[in-house]
């Protein structure tokens, strides 16, 4: 393989993919210099190395050329998530610092703090969010304002108003949340089924950033407790109401940062292969070669109506195989802020 790179391979940007003799996939990778990167897996010093480790799994390297680093960092994203290989860790670095609050499906649904997207697409995420313990804290919080269940997913749900169940379903005390009054009790016949949704479009509602129900309700309680002189009960509740009024400020701060990532990014490329990417939301919706005839114009400027024209609803919530994207884009334009400077608005692009 080393020779094979060595003779063949050329030093410009591309995505290489490790293949194992009964043709797995088992690494995919990307590298601003091709040549330098696949070389590098043959000087690995330690057998614990991941150099080493790769090497040891792999009998065949291929790879392809792309225009640029930042096409090669989208294709090897791409490449990730069709083949998951198995030396690959999942999703790359930056997910491991961020967390994402997600609402699950089901009868009756409940809020997860996890770290990035799941297999199921069909989920609801919104996020990302710094500090998974004081994320998770929040959670409950909301939890407990607005008695959502908090127990395993697979408990089975009995609704007041699924009266068929209760011929072979005893109503016997839920457990301790629903006891005192946190959880509405969807698993012991303690709601209806309209009840607990409705719960749940207000969380969803709070989320988004456009209710702020929960918070409102805990500092009426806080004051009701200061003004009977409960001023232990009180200081719970201002913690609490603390904790969300940090969840919300921490979502509002990432919408901001999600609506700025909208713009006209164009990359020069090796060779003169130079594209735009169109990115709005923090997401590629568009690519094209650099237009250098008025045909290829036109057509940029169609695509550009396509991409920023629709009107789109100001959210925190992130579709579940946009993740990964979106963290990437982030952290691309984080750790090169210069990249920004030659980003443009649509209508400036076109102008």
């Amino acid at each position: 393989m080393r020779a094979i790179v060595r003779s063949t391979a050329e030093d410009r940007p591309g995505v290489y993919r490790m293949l194992s003799d009964d043709g797995e996939i088992v690494y995919v990778g990307k590298a601003k210099r091709l040549r330098t990167r696949l070389l590098s897996y043959f000087r690995a010093s330690f057998p614990e190395d991941k150099g080493a480790r790769v090497v040891r799994e792999a009998t065949r390297i291929e790879w392809d050329y792309t225009p640029s680093e930042f096409a090669a960092l989208l294709e090897e994203l791409r490449l990730i998530k069709q083949f998951r290989p198995r030396l690959n860790v999942a999703m790359k670095r930056d997910v491991r610092h961020f967390a994402f609050i997600k609402l699950t499906r089901g009868a009756a649904p409940k809020l997860l703090v996890v770290r990035g997207a799941g297999a199921e697409d069909a989920q609801v995420y919104y996020g990302p969010f710094h500090g998974a313990q004081r994320v998770g804290e929040a959670v409950r919080e909301l939890n407990d304002a607005l008695g959502l269940r908090d127990c395993r997913l697979e408990q089975p749900m009995h609704f007041s108003d699924q009266r068929e169940l209760f011929q072979n379903f005893p109503r016997t005390p839920g457990c301790i949340r629903y006891e005192i009054g946190k959880c509405l009790g969807p698993c012991v016949g303690g709601c209806t089924t309209t009840e607990y949704r409705q719960r749940v479009q207000l969380v969803r509602a709070f989320l988004d950033g456009s209710s702020d129900g929960p918070i409102e309700s805990l500092r009426a309680d806080m004051v009701r407790a200061s003004e009977a002189m409960e001023f232990e009960r009180a200081g719970m509740l201002r913690d609490k109401l603390q904790r969300l009024e940090d969840l919300r400020e921490q979502f509002m701060r990432f919408r901001f940062v999600v609506e700025s990532l909208s713009f006209v990014y164009p990359v020069p490329g090796h060779g003169g292969d130079d594209r735009v990417y169109l990115i709005r939301r923090g997401r590629v919706r568009g690519e094209m070669h650099q237009p250098r005839t008025d045909e290829e114009r036109d057509r940029l400027v169609e695509m550009l109506t396509d991409v920023f024209e629709p009107v789109e609803r100001e959210t925190a919530q992130v579709p579940a195989h946009e993740i990964d994207e979106l963290m990437l884009l982030s952290s691309w334009f984080r750790r090169f802020p210069e990249e920004l400077d030659r980003s443009q608005s649509a209508a400036a692009f076109v102008a």
